[in-house]
């Protein structure tokens, strides 16, 4: 039980070690955009299934309420967090628009989605960003390794260089944090 343990833990390291070598530009650029968004008064949307709707979620929430430090809220919707609307779509039309529905209710020119699929290929997740490009919403996916073939559909690609959701979701975890740190930095400049 150790031995599995220990590797787990190396494997993640592992993982988080190919994120710095690959994915730092990405995420810098990510940040830059979330920045720039508040900067001229937009939100940010969050989007994601199962683990990673959970994570859209906490990031929303940290981005409201306070990440490290005091500081005025910032205006962060998680795109799952209200049921009825997202039960309503799906039960009406279908679940694939759900989302891209309710970035076309509260989304605006200038703001940025950020859309969490560990396989890149969520469908709902995906019409979002098709929805938020036609509405000039900027768009950030994070992703694993497979989700390398929505570059063109998104402006901001971070795609962790692993096959294991587990570990993908651990990466995603990290980058989060970062994106909220450095977006929390810049409200107190």
């Amino acid at each position: 039980m150790e031995l599995e343990i220990r590797q787990q833990l190396l494997d993640s390291i592992a993982t988080k070690q190919r994120v710095i070598d690959c994915c730092l530009p990405a995420i810098k650029q990510a940040a830059q955009l979330c920045i720039r968004a508040y900067q001229q008064g937009h939100k940010t949307l969050w989007c994601g299934n199962g683990g990673s709707a959970a994570d859209c979620l906490h990031m929303a929430a940290e981005l409201v309420a306070r990440y490290k430090r005091e500081r005025k809220g910032r205006p962060a919707i998680a795109l799952m967090e209200n049921v009825s609307t997202l039960t309503a779509w799906s039960n009406d039309y279908d679940y694939e628009g759900a989302f891209a529905r309710q970035v076309e209710a509260f989304g605006a020119a200038g703001d940025v989605l950020i859309g969490i699929s560990t396989s890149g290929s969520s469908k709902n997740v995906l019409r979002a960003f098709a929805q938020a490009g036609s509405m000039g919403i900027m768009t950030i996916a994070l992703t694993g390794q497979k989700g390398e073939q929505i570059r063109d559909q998104v402006d901001v690609l971070v795609a962790v260089p692993s096959l294991e959701t587990p570990r993908i979701q651990e990466a995603h975890l990290v980058i989060e944090h970062i994106l909220c740190d450095l977006m929390e930095l810049s409200f107190l400049a």
